[in-house]
């Protein structure tokens, strides 16, 4: 990382004003292989990237301390673990409870099934993406933790078929 730069964002958690590092040609070499395989052992990822393992071992080091790189995940097929159906729920929020959003979202995020819950701009205020074993099971949570809730306006269940994956 060549330096830091100052910018605001708004994310959940996230103070308004951050300090956004600075990236290089190698640094964004580095995310975009560990992207596609965070196994990747530290000499191979070097080799690649084109620079000593040593600098390549300290790159790493510094993108994980600044919050570039917030962890190594395993890319767990949702079908092979018994919850073959996945579905993205939409959710708008009553207005009385624009002001938990943040909170919502935190209690969402931890249920069984749900894999990524995202805040958003626009007609709705959540997508929830959840894996479930059957489609009881989603019918259950949707009703459970969702339409169930007062501060719950609106919930929208849209399944998907098929789902192709991007590194980030």
């Amino acid at each position: 990382m060549t330096g830091t730069r100052s910018t605001t964002g708004q994310g959940a958690g996230r103070p308004s004003n951050i300090v956004r590092p600075a990236l290089d040609a190698v640094d964004t070499a580095i995310i975009e292989e560990l992207a596609l395989d965070a196994r990747l052992p530290n000499n191979a990822l070097a080799d690649r990237v084109g620079v000593a393992a040593s600098t390549c071992l300290g790159r790493v080091r510094a993108l994980r301390e600044a919050g570039v790189i917030r962890g190594f995940h395993a890319d767990v097929d949702p079908e092979l673990t018994g919850r073959p159906i996945q579905a993205m729920v939409q959710v708008r929020m009553q207005s009385h409870a624009r002001g938990q959003l943040v909170e919502f979202m935190q209690s969402v995020a931890y249920l069984p099934g749900v894999r990524n819950t995202y805040l958003l701009a626009g007609s709705h205020d959540f997508f929830i993406h959840v894996a479930m074993p059957d489609t009881e099971s989603l019918r259950e949570f949707v009703i459970a933790h969702l339409s169930g809730n007062r501060d719950v306006a609106l919930t929208e269940t849209n399944l998907i078929f098929s789902h192709s994956q991007a590194w980030a």
